[in-house]
């Protein structure tokens, strides 16, 4: 009986969409309220750090920014890894107020915090209200009342590791 139950898995394995899927719990809600004029990424990854999160969910961040640069794909590469010619990287000096920030922590194979965060802002121009989003980079710094909430996960392994096909950082999920 195990053996065909193995075999099921494999089948089901080899025609699946995904390239890991694991189920863990929720180990508790960590929420943290950021000193003005740091890196938003940087204090992710303190959180991490500080709370001993291995595996996370980073669930909802408010507040203002002083500035950010906003990084996207402009253009598929011809060939992996995506260099930065291939992205485009759009800075706003100007107050910013965060409209979302969602993405996942991690742990490096040296055991660091590795943070991949999206995020939206909205600024002024004129008498309009434009919004803006793209990857969390490390000079998005924080102005006022920035809070961030972030779930620690237990009982499921997410780490990243170089992906061979992208040969860049990527995440890993497994259990």
């Amino acid at each position: 009986m195990k053996e065909e139950t193995k075999m099921k898995e494999k089948a089901l394995e080899e025609s699946s969409l995904l390239e890991g899927i694991g189920s863990g719990k929720a180990a508790g809600i960590v929420v943290a309220k950021v000193k003005m004029g740091v890196s938003l990424l940087k204090a992710l990854e303190e959180i991490a750090d500080r709370k001993g999160i291995q595996a996370g969910i980073i669930l909802s961040g408010v507040g203002a920014l002083r500035c950010a640069t906003f990084r996207n794909l402009r253009e598929f590469p011809q060939e992996f890894p995506v260099r930065p010619e291939n992205r485009l990287y759009f800075k706003r000096e100007q107050p910013l107020e965060i409209l979302s920030l969602s993405g996942h922590i991690s742990r490096n194979q040296q055991g660091k915090p590795e943070v991949h965060a999206h995020f939206s802002a909205s600024a002024v121009e004129g008498n309009t209200i434009v919004a803006f989003g793209g990857h969390l980079t490390e000079d998005a710094l924080t102005y006022v009342k920035v809070v961030v909430a972030v779930a620690a996960l237990s009982d499921i392994s997410m780490v990243t590791e170089v992906e061979p096909q992208t040969k860049s950082p990527d995440l890993v999920v497994r259990g």
